[in-house]
């Protein structure tokens, strides 16, 4: 029975895709964030060229691991790194957005600073952002890794195929999920546990759209459900807190979830069991 299962995990492995370790991966995209937020380096640097000379040295980082999984890339590692750089001036100027749209948006940031160095929040979305791009490069399981790996630093879960506009703000975080198509506009503020998920579907709709479309100038407050591909939240909607929502909202809307609760008199439940 032993050697029958030490055969199995032999087999197994016989199988596998060579992958690189998600740590190698997920290192160099913490270092591209590092190049470009000096808020979040342990080195300075003093002139230009030492900054592009970081970039370079980056580019061969991440060319090396693209050319270790070559054999299961849509394209030559070559291409897909310098597309990744293509698009890495982009992925800044939303994240320096998202950076505004914090400070803005939570009285309790101090900074630019603040937010950059210690909110779980922007570094889910600058992991999002990056992950992003591989993920519209047809390298999904690369991308995923990413996020997951983000997630299980800051506790929230964005989905890597997920499309979201600029000047995104998430306040606190813990508990967020994104799913895969979902569509945030610009300028939408979520709090912690909000989902924008799926209702229940047959695997076959895999490659439909599945999730929610939030559109610009949005609140969702804490613990808010919203699911469904035909769910729309109009633009300058506020959604409050714990609403369970499966239907759209015009523009311009407000949602409350109305809390069935009643206060009495202790001496009302006086005699009861246990008083």
């Amino acid at each position: 029975m032993k050697s029958e299962f030490i055969n199995k995990v032999f087999l197994s492995y016989k199988l596998a895709k060579p992958n690189p370790q998600p740590e190698s991966i997920y290192e160099i995209l913490n270092e591209y964030l590092k190049l470009m937020f000096p808020e979040l380096s342990e080195k300075q640097y003093g002139n230009i060229e030492e900054v592009e000379a970081r970039y370079k040295e980056l580019k061969l980082q991440l060319l090396s691991t693209f050319q270790s999984m070559q054999r299961y890339l849509p394209k030559k590692a070559e291409v897909i790194t310098n597309g990744f750089l293509d698009y890495l001036p982009g992925i800044y100027d939303k994240l320096k957005s998202d950076v505004e749209a914090i400070v803005v948006g939570d009285p309790a940031a101090t900074s630019a600073y603040e937010v950059i160095k210690a909110y779980p929040g922007f570094y889910a979305i600058a992991m999002y952002r990056m992950a992003n791009v591989l993920f519209k490069m047809s390298i999904p399981v690369l991308a995923r890794i990413i996020t997951e790996f983000a997630h299980s630093k800051t506790g929230i879960d964005i989905h890597p195929g997920a499309e979201i506009g600029s000047h995104f703000c998430i306040d606190h975080g813990t508990g967020i999920v994104i799913g895969e198509t979902s569509i945030i506009g610009s300028h939408v503020k979520i709090y912690q546990g909000v989902t924008l998920g799926a209702l229940s579907v047959n695997k076959s709709m895999a490659s439909k759209k599945r999730h929610p479309t939030i559109e610009d100038h949005v609140v969702i407050y804490a613990g808010a459900t919203i699911l469904g591909a035909d769910t729309i939240i109009g633009h300058h909607s506020i959604v409050g807190g714990n609403v369970w929502l499966t239907k759209s909202v015009p523009p311009f809307s407000t949602v409350y979830h109305k809390a069935q609760i009643e206060i009495g008199k202790l001496e009302d439940i006086k005699g009861l069991p246990g008083y």
